[in-house]
């Protein structure tokens, strides 16, 4: 009963936010093995429920959708009243569609998802882990932050503005004088999960080795991670090659 209770104290805290399928799923279940109690949030309450059935000791569930930003607000509080502090918050909520004849159903939610709805949640970490005086905030970004593209612009503008954004909190952590709120931007290349986009996909990771490497540069608070590393070359290109060229290749 002694160990058990002395467990519980030392046990570390996280949220992810889209914690249904996918790299938040994956995460959620690499925190369970590095002793963290996890709040899981995500539109689909049934696999949220399915992750608690695994891990119940582990795991609180919270269903939201990260569109609608009063209830974030209201579902974030409600964790940290219940947690009281909150050591990593993991954002991997997002929508992404090839949308080359820009249908605005899709361009709108997407801008709601990834940017609205990002910001938002954004807003909150950081401000709490402010007042925390330490905290990591994690957003799974993209390699598609770095430039734009003809068949889903949309989607490649809202991961820019993701990776502005963090690159923005970071920042501003010089006026926190603890120095103990990290932020890391993760930028995938193709994992293969739903998030995919478009035909022909090259250097697709799986996702099993996706989630370790995301998960280790979370543990070594990497300020910015491409996924899989050798991302990290293809990033050197696209930062350096001119528009016209872009037009001309994709």
């Amino acid at each position: 009963m002694y160990f058990y209770a002395n467990l519980q104290i030392s046990m570390k805290t996280a949220i992810v936010f889209g914690a249904t399928s996918g790299i938040g799923k994956s995460l959620v279940e690499l925190l369970i093995k590095d002793n963290y109690k996890v709040a899981v949030t995500g539109r689909r309450l049934e696999k949220l429920e399915e992750l608690k059935q695994s891990y119940p000791n582990q795991i609180v569930v919270k269903q939201n959708d990260i569109q609608k930003v009063d209830e974030v607000e209201k579902i974030f509080f409600e964790i940290v009243d219940e947690f009281n502090t909150i050591d990593l918050i993991i954002q991997s909520s997002g929508v992404g569609f090839v949308n080359p004849k820009l249908a605005w159903d899709k361009e709108a939610q997407t801008i709601h998802t990834n940017v609205v709805g990002v910001t938002k949640l954004y807003t909150l970490a950081y401000n709490l882990f402010k007042q925390q005086e330490h905290g990591h905030l994690v957003g799974i970004s993209s390699i598609a932050s770095l430039r734009g593209n003809r068949s889903a612009p949309v989607y490649f503008a809202s991961k820019a503005y993701q990776k502005a954004y963090l690159e923005s909190l970071y920042i501003k952590t010089k006026s926190i004088k603890s120095k103990q709120v990290f932020i890391t931007d993760i930028r995938p290349g193709f994992v293969d999960t739903a998030m995919a986009l478009g035909d022909g996909i090259f250097w697709l990771v799986p996702l099993e080795k996706a989630a370790k490497q995301i998960y280790s540069a979370i543990k070594k608070k990497k300020r910015v991670a491409y996924i899989s590393k050798r991302w990290a070359l293809i990033a050197v290109v696209l930062k350096i090659v001119p528009a016209w060229l872009l037009k001309k290749a994709t």
